[in-house]
């Protein structure tokens, strides 16, 4: 019963064991599905189960039924065209990134945007190239090219076997991405998109940053016109450094200075573009003028032959035919797929349930897994390369409007018509203009160098895991640097879970709250009672660490305690049989002065013996062992004798820790300290009885709804034992006598019982 008063309660209720809950609470019979039942309704079919399959599959037949043509048309079209201009752009810029030339990273802007039209859930992502995806397969392509023969080992490569160089870097970036986007359906078809979730958003964060380092490092032999050779080992980035600036002198001074004049004006643009975003109708497309500025200077000019410079070159009309991948390359890049599938699929993921919270639709990730990775096979079925959504520009395609993939589709012919008629006005554009595009895209990702402050007053796990990811991504490279920092990043999940930070609790303002007793002034803690809180799983790991936390919070080893008083009672057992100690009811006389330690017999190869519960039913009286003993036999004492585990915040154990702890709950038994367990739910119950964790000595009476229930049954039970008791009896003629500090007797007759019901 609960009775409201003023900004008060007061509840009215019996103080609840487990079993006593149970008692007057009858629960309801639960059927827990069993892998068969999943299996069966898995396989089962009916035709809405088709329907929701086949809509499912192509949301595209969800939304465009419904879409509103007066409405989002034109603001689709207007989005369309500025994010087809961002994306014909960028897929030239990120091109270079991958090792190839510049017009295959056209195929990869448009047949990813095509399939994600059909085939994925978010209405506001732009798929498509993405630079560190695209590093990512460079960083493939370029390790598997050092084997080409007759590669010089240059990225400027100029010789005669330059094309068939670029042929095969071609091949292997598609047989890269055919891949990925393999991995990729089959995780969505299995329906097992959550392996996501293993990469946490530091870790994200720490990594695109250390990939946006990479890709700045990757750009500079395009802006300084430097032969640089190809590196892959881990450390490679420095290397690079080496070579950019050990030959700093021959730099091309035209591409140099064409790169920083883009570089500025798109920054400085891009800085308009987001302060005064709520005042544009649309955003400046500032890459588009500049291209157009910087292409119209260079055909103009005549750069190529004046200055010297390196250009996007000859680009042929229409697509290439499909072609199959080569499943040699498969064999050598397993591991920078499965990265690549991954990466790919969080960046896209996460960017779109930013959109999808802002404008409240649902976001599926296996679908998306799917999409993306049909988006990959067709892509490098064309000899496109990987693919995912670059933020910039999905941000344009937001900011101006799109409410649909119907933006996507249009964006896509954009794309489409440059390939087919105007790609050729793009030949004499710089590539180190195109390099200066790819680095001003990257101001968000090293601006997450700011995310170090934040995450270190907010966590430091989380701080540490962000720094840790972006040095190993540095200096090992992106697919080792992703797999040590993932598994890193699991290890800090066991070190917090193994080191748990436990605490002792105590009442606070005397109501039913209990907190650490170390934060707060107004405490009580019972007398003779301990809670102990663990806030972590309990398993194989940290069963240790739990342990001797206790022990540190009790103030002794109950084990130590157990077999200190194991052998002070074969002591007093070999007095009591030789006749040396007398009891009668005024007290106790004991014959001899002292008795020494060799006559105790003990045989330190048995000491398992000494762990056995105490047994005193042999003796003619009980032994209060915080009372002086006879002689110089010595005893710890111990002014505890309850003591609470508080479990609300222990989630499971496993079969050794289940072990371990039971072996703990009896040695404090064993030395008559009452345990109870707190706070766990029916399913941790269910689980300590199927692994038959209760017995006769651990029995089902220690479990306790609340720490203030099991606190009101110690003060109620201490309560009845200190209680007047009846005079004693004699039982067929024998008397049982408990030896006091001052050798007084009490009958043995009248102990706390085991249980008392309330």
């Amino acid at each position: 019963m609960i009775e409201p008063f003023g900004n008060q309660y007061i509840v009215a209720r019996p103080v609840y064991s487990t079993n006593a809950f149970e008692e007057n609470h009858k629960k309801r019979d639960r059927h827990h599905k069993t892998f068969l039942d999943h299996l069966r309704v898995c396989f089962s079919c009916s035709p809405q189960k088709a329907k929701r399959i086949v809509l499912s599959l192509f949301p595209i037949a969800s939304w465009l039924p419904a879409y509103r043509l007066k409405e989002w048309l034109l603001s689709d079209i207007v989005s369309g065209i500025s994010t087809g201009i961002v994306s014909v752009l960028q897929g030239l810029a990120f091109a270079l990134l991958v090792t190839i030339p510049p017009g295959y990273g056209l195929y990869a802007a448009f047949f990813s945007t095509i399939i994600y039209l059909f085939f994925g859930t978010s209405k506001h992502i732009s798929a498509g190239p993405f630079p560190i995806l695209s590093m990512m397969v460079g960083a493939a392509t370029v390790r598997l090219a050092q084997n080409f023969p007759g590669n010089t080992g240059s990225s400027n490569n100029s010789t005669s076997n330059s094309s068939s160089l670029d042929d095969y870097k071609v091949t292997v970036a598609a047989s890269v991405t055919v891949l990925s986007g393999v991995i990729q359906l089959a995780l969505g078809f299995l329906r097992i998109g959550f392996v996501v979730i293993y990469l946490s958003e530091s870790l994200i964060s720490g990594f695109t940053t250390a990939a946006a380092v990479h890709v700045l490092v990757s750009q500079l032999k395009f802006i300084f016109q430097l032969t640089v050779p190809s590196h892959e080992d881990p450390c490679s980035i420095f290397k690079v450094l080496y070579s950019v600036f050990s030959q700093i002198e021959k730099t091309n001074i035209a591409d140099l200075v064409t790169a920083l004049i883009v570089l500025l004006v798109v920054s400085i643009f891009k800085e308009i573009n987001q302060r005064f975003k709520d005042k544009l109708p649309v955003p400046i497309p500032i890459e588009f003028i500049v291209t157009v500025i910087a292409t119209g200077v260079s055909y103009g000019f005549d750069f190529q032959t004046r200055f010297n410079v390196s250009v996007v070159g000859k680009m042929n009309p229409g697509f290439e035919p499909p072609t199959a991948p080569d499943v040699a390359v498969f064999q050598e890049t397993i591991g920078d797929c499965f990265a690549i599938a991954m990466v790919g699929f969080a960046v896209a993921f996460s960017v779109a349930s930013v959109y999808s919270l802002k404008h409240d639709y649902p976001l599926d990730g296996n679908q998306e897994l799917i999409a993306l990775g049909l988006g990959n096979i067709v892509c490098g079925a064309f000899r496109g390369f990987a693919g995912s959504t670059a933020l910039s520009r999905s941000a344009v395609q937001e900011s101006t409007g799109g409410k649909t993939q119907i933006a996507g589709l249009i964006s896509a012919i954009i794309v489409l018509i440059v390939i087919l008629a105007i790609g050729f006005l793009l030949e004499p554009l710089q590539r180190s203009v195109l390099a200066a595009l790819a680095l001003g895209n990257l101001k968000g990702m090293l601006m997450q160098f700011a995310e170090i402050c934040r995450l270190w007053r907010k966590d430091k796990y989380d701080c540490l895991i962000w720094v840790t990811t972006c040095i190993f991504t540095i200096v090992l490279g992106l697919g080792l640097g992703l797999a040590a920092s993932v598994a890193f990043q699991l290890l800090t999940i066991v070190f917090r879970t193994q080191f748990p930070k436990c605490s002792t609790l105590a009442n606070i303002g005397r109501s039913n709250i209990y907190k650490n007793k170390k934060d707060y002034y107004d405490m009580y803690e019972l007398k003779g009672v301990k809670i102990f809180r663990c806030p972590s799983p309990i398993y194989f790991a940290n069963i240790g660490f739990f342990r001797q936390k206790l022990i540190d919070a009790v103030g002794f080893s109950p084990l130590r305690i157990l077999r200190k008083r194991n052998k002070a009672l074969r002591k007093i057992r070999k007095l009591q049989k030789q006749g040396l100690l007398q009891v009668t009811p005024k007290g106790f006389i004991c014959t001899v002065d002292t008795i020494k330690d060799s006559d105790e017999e003990l045989d330190n190869n048995q000491i398992q013996v000494l762990d056995e519960p105490i047994d005193t039913t042999d003796l003619p009286f009980q032994i209060d062992w915080n009372d002086q003993l006879p002689l110089n036999i010595e005893v710890p004492k111990i002014s505890l004798h309850s003591l609470i585990l508080d479990f609300s915040a222990v989630s499971f154990l496993d079969v050794s820790s289940m072990r371990g702890l039971k072996s703990i709950l009896q040695e404090f038994i064993r030395i008559k300290v009452d345990v109870y367990i707190v706070g766990v739910d029916d399913d941790f119950i269910e689980k300590l009885n199927r692994y038959e964790f209760f017995d006769g000595e651990v029995k089902t009476s220690i479990l306790f709804l609340t720490i203030h229930d099991a606190v009101l049954h110690i003060s109620m039970k201490k309560d009845y034992s200190t209680s007047k008791f009846k005079p004693s009896q004699e039982k067929d003629g024998k008397i049982d006598f408990t030896i006091n500090t001052n050798g007084g007797l009490r009958n043995r007759e009248y102990q706390v019982p085991g249980e008392t019901k309330f």
